[in-house]
């Protein structure tokens, strides 16, 4: 089972399925509708799926004139791989300048950022819906919030995620069948149709505004900090599901999830998700697993289930 984006952005199922070895994730062909914003944006506007108007830029002179033109609160993305911190929230044209300099000229993304989209800015209510796939069959998870801004109140730099908490209480059956209906499935017959089957877990982080869901972005992976919260409440077994998966038989697989919430908190050094000293000791991890209900993760996050 593939954890992080970037082996799959290197090909590692195509190495592993070559050799005949069975591994859960989608291929490298597949896993662009993470590694290239840019490719999954063009994928929803040609199938007509939700998603925020947006412009895609190869230089930087042309970005900051459209900039200009604007006058209105944007998103600028970098295009590839940015762990989590490459999509800037711009409340004002002079930040979102600053945000096309700092990706495309100091290159603080590296090539991930040779390409931008700069976005319309929505304002909604974000949730992380995720479901495992088989190409063809689409099975959805709990769904959950994660929070991205370092501080509290929704202030400072998007981050790989703060914390999150599942079962997200204002998502009822209803919603979660048209998330279903309008994003999850019709993304993966897309990518069926464009010849890039999809199997794994596709993840989709979503905006709701007035009932609707719209596709900010997919991670072709567990996503990070949900998972650890979404994993402790499913009764089913883990293998089993992938092997069906693997196997294109999900058809055959009912998913049964336990009742109750879990929450998800991160700790993280001062100045993240900018610069920050690493390898310092984390002290109390002992007080907290003698709590009740508290799972310690080896990265050092915390479940409380």
């Amino acid at each position: 089972m593939v954890g992080p984006e970037l082996p799959l952005s290197l090909g590692i199922v195509d190495e592993f399925t070559a050799r005949g070895l069975r591994i859960f994730g989608p291929d490298k062909a597949a896993a662009r509708i993470e590694t290239s914003k840019v490719f999954a944006k063009n994928l929803l506007q040609k199938y007509g799926l939700p998603t925020p108007s947006s412009k895609v830029f190869t230089a930087a002179g042309a970005a900051l004139s459209y900039i200009l033109s604007q006058d209105r609160p944007l998103v600028v993305k970098a295009d590839g791989l940015a762990a989590g911190k490459g999509v800037i929230v711009c409340p004002t044209s002079e930040e979102a300048a600053q945000a096309v300099k700092l990706i495309m000229e100091e290159r603080a993304f590296g090539d991930a950022g040779n390409r931008i989209i700069i976005e319309d800015y929505l304002e909604g209510e974000e949730l992380s819906f995720m479901a495992f796939t088989d190409g063809k069959t689409v099975l959805p998870m709990v769904t959950s919030q994660d929070h991205k801004p370092v501080y509290d109140g929704d202030r400072g730099l998007n981050t790989g995620g703060m914390g999150a908490y599942a079962p997200v209480p204002w998502v009822g059956p209803e919603l979660a069948r048209q998330i279903m209906d309008e994003v999850m499935a019709p993304v993966v017959q897309a990518m069926a149709s464009e010849g890039y089957p999809y199997k794994g877990v596709l993840y989709a982080g979503l905006m709701m505004v007035e009932g609707k869901p719209y596709v900010l972005e997919f991670n072709a992976r567990f996503g990070d900090p949900e998972t650890q919260i979404v994993l402790p409440l499913l009764r089913s077994d883990l293998v089993e599901v992938m092997q069906a998966v693997i196997d294109e038989q999900l058809h055959k697989v009912k998913l049964d999830w336990k009742s109750g919430s879990a929450l998800c908190v991160v700790l993280a050094s001062g100045g993240y998700p900018g610069n920050y000293r690493k390898g310092l000791a984390i002290q109390g991890l002992g007080d907290i697993q003698a709590m009740e209900n508290i799972e310690t993760a080896p990265n050092g996050r915390m479940t409380n289930s």
